[in-house]
């Protein structure tokens, strides 16, 4: 999927970024991974990070919240984790995963750089 390999590249261009995943959140399946290291596995932190959408999905359902969810940040010491579930036709069920190193990073500007990157996105 040339596409998913353009976008992934692109997503690892955005300042600080450690890792990338075009993840299933259905399966928890990384369909494709950029980056990480050995002390960081992308597949599972994608099948990790499933199971946060899955569970805000059906949060917001019990609440009654028909709105989309743009993306989910979790903050850590050292880093950021942005989840961008997308929200395409031909994408839906998949998210897009960017790991940032909060001392390099510009989250505003990795979350524009994402939603642009998700624009490009056709599976």
């Amino acid at each position: 999927m040339p596409e998913m390999d353009v976008a992934l590249k692109d997503a690892m261009q955005i300042d600080g970024a450690v890792g990338a995943a075009l993840v299933d959140y259905n399966s928890g399946m990384a369909l494709g991974t950029a980056g990480g290291s050995r002390d960081f596995d992308l597949t599972v932190a994608a099948a990790g990070n499933s199971d946060v959408i899955r569970a805000k999905l059906r949060t917001m359902e019990m609440l009654g919240i028909d709105e989309a969810i743009e993306d989910i940040l979790v903050t850590l010491n050292d880093q950021y984790h942005l989840i961008r579930p997308l929200s395409g036709r031909s994408v839906r069920g998949l998210f897009l995963y960017l790991v940032l190193a909060k001392s390099r990073a510009n989250l505003a500007l990795a979350r524009h750089h994402l939603k642009r990157i998700e624009s490009t996105i056709d599976i």
